[in-house]
């Protein structure tokens, strides 16, 4: 019997410490981008200290950082992988989450909103909202950041 319990306490640990490489292995190319994003947003003078930070995935790569300057002002910054430009503008020129919802509730009415993030694509911030509409079929939904008006529409996928 003790060298059952043995055995199972030995697997155990074996497979978390598997589980915690995977994990890690998994996780590095994202903590790698947020590490260098950060840095040359910080070295442009844009950004002092980071709130959030995402990656989007649309026709281009972008880094997306939410944080704060040295004033203390809430900022955005939106670097493109490719160019390594830097796009800086504040929350409050632009659009709000909510104000990218009702945009999309105008238009259509979603089973369920999965997520809502900011984005770029063509040089263009915006609002990628996801959702799933009936069948559960997927949607993806495109605001201009500053203006509120519909991009682009992905339907039923």
């Amino acid at each position: 019997m003790k060298k059952i319990i043995l055995f199972i306490v030995i697997f155990l640990i074996v497979a978390l410490g598997i589980f915690t490489k995977v994990y890690l292995s998994a996780v590095k190319p994202v903590n790698t981008a947020e590490e260098k994003a950060v840095k040359l947003a910080k070295e442009k003078g844009q950004l002092n200290e980071v709130e959030d930070f995402h990656i989007f995935h649309g026709t281009e790569t972008v880094n997306v950082i939410e944080g704060s300057n040295k004033k203390g002002e809430k900022v955005i910054v939106w670097i493109p992988e490719k160019s390594k430009k830097v796009f800086v503008d504040k929350p409050k020129n632009g659009i709000s989450k909510e104000e990218a919802i009702q945009a999309l509730l105008k238009e259509t009415d979603p089973e369920e909103i999965v997520s809502v993030k900011l984005g770029m694509e063509k040089n263009i911030p915006l609002w990628e909202i996801y959702y799933r509409s009936d069948n559960n079929l997927i949607n993806y939904y495109y605001v201009h950041f500053k203006t509120g008006e519909m991009l682009k529409k992905i339907e039923n996928l």
